[in-house]
């Protein structure tokens, strides 16, 4: 929460510094999945339903691009089948259904591909996961042959799940003159949320489909008098 705000505070004082920087609200829906590697191996994933929704500022910087920081929450996890032991989150696990709640953190750059007041734009650029509370219900098999399901809070520390990592961002998408905007966006993780010693890899993968608004725009602080009649 603290990120969080003190991500709205910088991008406020960004905003009222110049009249060029723009403003965006967004959100949309996601699927949600990771590459789950144990000991090298492959683990079968599946994707889940998630959202998410945020803010960004775009600032230009020369010709057709623009910086374009944003911080956002995302509702993200993955199903996992498991064929070899795996802590976290058991090494009785079967397998493993989590949701994660998660705030983004991500400075991009924004390339339009015309000059014109509607346009493709293509956003890229690295972002940074913090994980802050999430779930996890998985099966165990008891050594008399019963299958128990069990459902808990992840814990995030230094030997078990990792509240931070990383991803590369990439979004493509239309802006419309009046401010309206949609973009198709993927996000590629490049860091594993599991610090345990010999754990397993997990890597995010997200896709999803946002929509938003731009809101202000380049305003012209020295007019031309009109002259009187």
């Amino acid at each position: 929460m603290k990120i969080f705000l003190s991500s709205i505070i910088c991008i406020t004082i960004c905003l009222n510094a110049t009249a060029q920087e723009r403003l965006a609200l967004y959100g949309g829906a996601q699927f949600t999945s990771a590459k789950y590697l144990i000991e090298g191996k492959v683990q079968e994933t599946d994707y889940k339903k998630g959202f998410m929704g945020g803010l960004g500022l775009k600032v230009p910087l020369e010709k057709q691009l623009s910086f374009f920081p944003a911080v956002y929450y995302s509702l993200k996890g993955y199903k996992v089948t498991y064929n070899d032991n795996a802590f976290p989150p058991s090494e009785n696990a079967l397998n493993n259904n989590t949701t994660i709640h998660v705030l983004d953190i991500s400075p991009m750059l924004q390339w339009d591909f015309t000059k014109t007041p509607s346009h493709v734009f293509f956003r890229l650029g690295p972002s940074i996961d913090v994980a802050f509370s999430g779930t996890e219900t998985y099966d165990t098999l008891s050594t008399s042959g019963n299958i128990n399901a069990v459902t808990q809070k992840m814990k995030f520390s230094y030997t078990s799940y990792g509240k931070i990592s990383a991803a590369i961002n990439m979004q493509l998408g239309y802006q419309a003159g009046g401010g309206f905007m949609v973009f198709a966006h993927y996000a590629y993780g490049i860091g594993s949320m599991n610090n345990a010693d010999f754990g397993p890899r997990i890597v995010h993968r997200i896709a999803g489909l946002s929509v938003g608004w731009l809101f202000g725009g380049r305003k012209n602080r020295n007019p031309i008098p009109t002259p009187a009649p």
